[in-house]
């Protein structure tokens, strides 16, 4: 698989997920326990391998405690 650009959607979900994480001070393993999601899986979203679902969406904000838009800004 191809690695995303800078400009696919992919990876700026990736990057917005990355940066709400550590602003909350989480691990991805963390992150995965309480959205209940693989570790690996958070990692893959973050480097923006996967494309995540809408319910992984609502999950992973959840599991922030963000709403699901901050997870699309600037797409």
């Amino acid at each position: 698989m191809p690695m995303p650009d800078a400009e696919d959607p992919r990876s700026t979900f990736g990057d917005n997920l990355r940066s709400a994480r550590e602003r909350a001070g989480l691990t991805q393993e963390a992150l995965g326990h309480v959205a209940e999601l693989h570790p690996t899986e958070v990692n893959r979203i973050e480097r923006g391998r996967r494309n995540p679902g809408l319910i992984t969406i609502i999950r992973l904000a959840k599991a922030l405690d963000i709403p699901a838009s901050d997870l699309l800004v600037g797409m």
